[in-house]
This record gives C-alpha cells, structure tokens and sequence, in this order.
C-alpha cells in the first residue's frame, strides 16, 4: 500500500498543472452546489464566454470559463485529467501542455462563438443566443486528447485519431449546434499542434506497454 501511494504521488507531482487545474475545478465545483439554483445560473452566466460576456471582458471570460463546470460531477473529469491532461504534460512539459491546451479554449471559443453570432445575423438563431451559458474545460481537454496522437506509435496513431474524430465528428453532424463545433474545432487545433510536438520525445506503442514485465520492486 505504502509503495502504491508513493508511485501515486510521484505521478502527481510529474503532472503538476494537471493537478492544481484539477483541485481548482474541485473546489468551484464544491461551491456551485451550495449556491441556489437561481444564484448558481446568474453567477455562471458572469463567467460564461458568450457573445455578451465576450463583448464586455473577452480576458476575464476566457481565464474564468475554464475553471468552471456546469451543473456537473467533479469526478469524471479526475478519471479524464489524469489519462489524457497528466499523460500529455508529462510527455510535452508543463508549458507547451498548457500552450496546447489555451490554444484549444481561446480559439475554439471564438470560432464557435463567431459562428454563433452569423448564425443570429442570419435569422438561424435567436437573438437571446447571446446570453447563452458557456462554461468549462471540455474544449481544451479535445485540443489535448488530439495532441496525443502524435504521442503513439503506427498504426495506432490511426487507430487513435480515427476514434478521435469519430466521436467529435459524430455530433457535429447529427447535433450541428456551436458547442458540437467548439468541440470539433478543439480537436483539429490539438492536430495542428504537431510542429510544436514533434520534438517531444519517442511515440508510445500500446501493445509494448502491456506486454512489459510489471515492476514488482
């Protein structure tokens, strides 16, 4: 047990802007869920990067939205910080990681956002689409999970990406609204990243791995 937690914390401490990230999230998320209903919806709103917020504090709006989560569970994002966030910040070193990631929220954003706002000019909207609440982290956490493909071997590097794409594609065709576009916009950024990766180290073969001899020391 002692073994396990000193292997647990080592992984910790190698990912550390995964992890300050992570128990951001979890103590905002702790407050959320004492807010009331009414309160929770209007404060979000302030944090949120839609048109409106972002006409009035496009800087405050872009840092706040992500250290926020929308009537969600903390958990889930423990489970997917620590298998794609903390991999690809010990693969690429906490600065690109989170380059790749800002990269992610700040230009999907406004690409979804602007896509939103043409859609409103041409009557595809409403009007009251400004005010639409847009909070959280699931816009970098696609740009980083795409990244990841050029931290695998061939040909699972294809097999990768095509899960990949297939499940932020997938939405943008059958839903089409602009967070399925955030999403899908997130991804393509995080694969148009590769000069900034592709010196960050030897790719990651998956059958390898398993068929390593566990360390029993």
């Amino acid at each position: 047990m002692h073994h396990f937690l000193r292997r647990v914390g080592a992984y910790v401490r190698s990912a550390p802007g995964t992890y300050v990230w992570l128990a951001a999230l979890f103590v905002t998320t702790v407050a959320v869920h004492h807010m009331s209903p009414e309160f929770e919806e209007e404060f979000l709103r302030q944090r949120s990067t839609n048109l409106h917020e972002l006409s009035q504090n496009p800087m405050r709006v872009l840092v706040s939205s992500a250290f926020w989560i929308d009537g969600a569970t903390w958990w889930p994002y423990a489970v997917l910080y620590t298998v794609f966030h903390a991999q690809a910040e010990r693969w690429l070193g906490t600065l690109r990681w989170l380059a790749v990631a800002a990269a992610a929220h700040v230009l999907a954003t406004l690409i979804s956002e602007g896509a939103l706002l043409w859609a409103i000019r041409h009557g595809h909207a409403p009007p009251s689409s400004v005010n639409t609440l847009d909070v959280g982290v699931s816009y970098a956490l696609a740009g980083v999970v795409a990244v990841l493909t050029y931290r695998i071997s061939s040909p699972w590097r294809y097999v990768y990406l095509a899960v990949v794409l297939v499940v932020y594609g997938s939405p943008l065709v059958t839903g089409r609204t602009f967070t399925d576009l955030g999403h899908f916009t997130s991804v393509l950024i995080g694969l148009a990243c590769f000069p900034f990766v592709r010196d960050a180290g030897g790719a990651w073969n998956p059958v390898r791995a398993l068929r390593r001899t566990p360390d029993r020391s």
